[in-house]
């Protein structure tokens, strides 16, 4: 670790009161070491790792950690607080704060060695240490680990063994010690980016293991690489805890044993209360479900507080299963949208109608061509459905659902239920298949369950569900919102309008611009007046966040460093095409400022979008697709003042923090520091 940190990146009496001023102020030490190029590049980029979820820890520590392609070598500041910094974490402010910083292309030695950092941070007597250290050069020998050299990094942490080992020696007889046969857990942590949460869990669960006489193997699925457990460890495990923030993967080994399934955090925060817990559902027999699990451990938000949020968690969890089907959903939507607009470009909308190529197609005619790509992307299309219940379900039980899940969403179809179906279908399919998987079968079974008896049981049953109970209230449903879309006039489709556009903005390619993308692009499967108005509110809506940004950096630079305004000027092209992340690291580095601003003018560009009744058969492709926008003047008219208002809004907002009294020591557009007088 001697490349990492040195007494400069060291500071003793950090005068920082906030999270961000923390940052800023480590940060500045490593610019100064040249090992960070743009400043307040990578202090965006620490501002979205934060964004994602807190990094405070119990004991009074500050962990706040990124990949920044402005980190030019793995890096680590660290800080002492007296009066302390708040982190997010549930007691209190953190008074040790370690700043990391990795390259975006980090190779896994250096990541192990960082992920080595934040297992000490577990160790008491280390952070004892680190309080008690007066000469910076002397704390960063401690932290480099040459006062206590550790041992080789390992990618799985393996508990218990040596400590009964060495324990039926030192017992009397040293035989019945030999014989018994610890509690055997098995558990897989991870979180967002793997830096340090994800070893800190597993650091944290193998000491707990270690004090309870229990024994722990960690599969850690972090940024350092991923490396399985052994099946034959796994196969002798009493019971399993996932500690996690991220999908687990390949979660078909853990098949049958009880499960304890919560936030990365709660794995570094209540160690000894999961193992516990894991004890108690393998006594009682039990093989939990990951919203059993939630319950019984109090750990509903995820972090590990016991915060009681079990409702939150579980939506988190449908949140996640949801994206699941929309993410695989969205490329069959990109081609075969797109395919379907060439076609309408070429041929215009009768070109629908047009028979089938493999029976009429004339090389030399435009319309062939055309009746070509709109039927090439209809197929495409076809798929939208049976892909959105596949992989929901895929994302709630793994492989075995995808055979029920894609068979529920080709019913979805045949019972005319649409995008609604397919979404009930692979949650369904996903329930299903999860409950099969808790019937206990004999050893012998258990190979052929995941192939042959699973997605045999679970189709029949989706199937059955589908088409006898719940496919025709669906399609009836269904219906009914196609009808109220068609019927929507006047005040109601602009209240619609500014919903859609509230929703495509405040989260910038988040779950809630998927929602609203989604909803926009199950209308276009079978395209009314009404879902061809939405598709085009939902796409005007998502161009305003880049494009009011671009605009805004390019009339008022001074408000913005000098990297927002390069990325200003991709953000012209990324607005253009529909492309609304463009605008995330302005939202990162200044949200209170940036989120609300956009929010408005996707609100009002969404409004004037349904009240001038503009449609739009393609589903992606920005300006790129105007020819194919119905009244595509007053369309491009309601983008312009959405990115105007936006456009104010930031720069008012940004302009009045600059010009009220600020603390000495602010920094400026560029970089450099600015003092200003109160």
């Amino acid at each position: 670790m001697s490349e990492l940190i040195t007494a400069e990146l060291v500071d003793l009496d950090l005068s920082a009161t906030t999270k961000d001023a923390a940052a800023r102020s480590l940060a500045e030490r490593m610019v100064a070491a040249h090992r960070v190029t743009d400043l307040d590049g990578f202090l965006a980029d620490v501002a979205a790792r934060e964004a994602q979820m807190p990094t405070g820890l119990d004991g009074g520590i500050g962990i706040p950690h990124c990949r920044s392609e402005h980190v030019s070598a793995p890096t680590l500041a660290f800080g002492r607080s007296g009066a302390g910094i708040d982190f997010g974490a549930a007691d209190g402010p953190a008074d040790l704060v370690f700043l990391i910083a990795a390259p975006a292309g980090a190779d896994d030695d250096h990541l192990t060695i960082l992920s080595g950092l934040a297992r000490r941070l577990m160790d008491p007597e280390f952070t004892a240490a680190l309080r008690a250290g007066t000469d910076p050069r002397a704390v960063a020998a401690l932290i480099r680990g040459e006062e206590a050299p550790e041992e080789p990094e390992r990618e799985q942490v393996e508990t218990g063994k040596q400590e009964q080992a060495e324990t039926g020696t030192e017992a009397a007889g040293g035989t019945e010690a030999a014989e018994s046969v610890p509690f055997r857990i098995v558990a897989v942590t991870s979180c967002p980016t793997g830096i340090a949460h994800t070893y800190m869990a597993a650091e944290s669960l193998a000491a707990a293991g270690r004090a309870e006489g229990v024994e722990v193997t960690v599969e850690t699925q972090g940024s350092a690489g991923f490396k399985k457990l052994d099946p034959a460890v796994v196969a002798a495990a009493d019971a399993v805890i996932w500690a996690h923030d991220v999908e687990v993967r390949e979660k078909a080994r853990f098949r049958g044993k009880p499960l304890v399934d919560v936030g990365v955090k709660a794995g570094i925060n209540r160690p000894a209360e999961l193992i516990a817990e894991a004890r108690r559902r393998a006594e009682r027999g039990e093989i939990a479900t990951a919203s059993d699990s939630d319950k019984a451990s109090g750990s509903g938000d995820g972090d590990g507080n016991g915060s009681g949020a079990d409702h939150a968690h579980f939506g988190v969890r449908l949140r996640t299963y949801l994206m699941s089907g929309v993410s695989y959903m969205v490329p069959f939507v990109a081609a075969g949208g797109l395919l379907i607009a060439l076609s309408f470009a070429i041929g215009g909308y009768e070109i629908a109608s047009a028979k089938s190529v493999a029976d009429h197609f004339v090389w030399g005619e435009a319309d062939s061509w055309a009746a070509l790509l709109n039927q090439i992307g209809s197929a495409a299309f076809g798929f939208l459905v049976p892909v959105l219940a596949g992989y929901i379900a895929y994302g709630m039980a793994d492989r075995p659902a995808l055979v029920p899940g894609f068979v529920g969403g080709a019913i979805a179809l045949t019972v005319n239920a649409g995008f609604l179906g397919g979404l009930v279908a692979g949650l369904l399919a996903g329930a299903v298949v999860m409950a099969v998987q808790r019937v206990p079968v004999h050893a012998t079974l258990r190979g052929i369950m995941p192939v042959l008896v699973i997605p045999l049981i679970a189709s029949a049953v989706v199937g059955f569900l589908m088409f006898i109970v719940v496919g025709k209230p669906i399609a009836s449903l269904q219906n009914a919102l196609t009808d109220w879309l068609n019927g929507l006039s006047g005040s109601n489709a602009v209240i619609l309008g500014v919903v859609l556009g509230l929703m495509m903005c405040f989260d910038m390619g988040g779950p809630l611009n998927k929602v609203a993308y989604a909803f926009a692009v199950g209308g276009l499967a079978d395209p009314t007046p009404g879902s061809l108005k939405v598709m085009a509110a939902v796409m005007a809506a998502g161009m305003v966040p880049p494009l009011a940004m671009a605009l805004a950096t390019t009339v008022r630079r001074r408000l913005f460093t000098k990297t927002e305004r390069e990325n200003g000027r991709a953000a012209w092209v990324l607005g253009a095409s529909f492309i609304t992340e463009g605008a995330i690291p302005f939202a990162a580095a200044d949200p209170l400022r940036v989120i609300p601003s956009v929010m408005a003018g996707g609100a009002v560009t969404g409004a004037l979008s349904m009240a001038f009744g503009a449609t739009l058969r393609a589903p992606h492709g920005g300006v790129f697709v105007v020819p194919l926008i119905g009244e595509p003047f007053l369309y491009l008219l309601a983008i312009a003042a959405g990115t105007l208002v936006a456009t104010a809004l930031v720069v008012l907002l940004k302009g009045a923090r600059r010009t009220a009294p600020e603390a000495a020591g602010d920094a400026g557009a560029d970089g450099s520091r600015v003092t200003v007088a109160a």
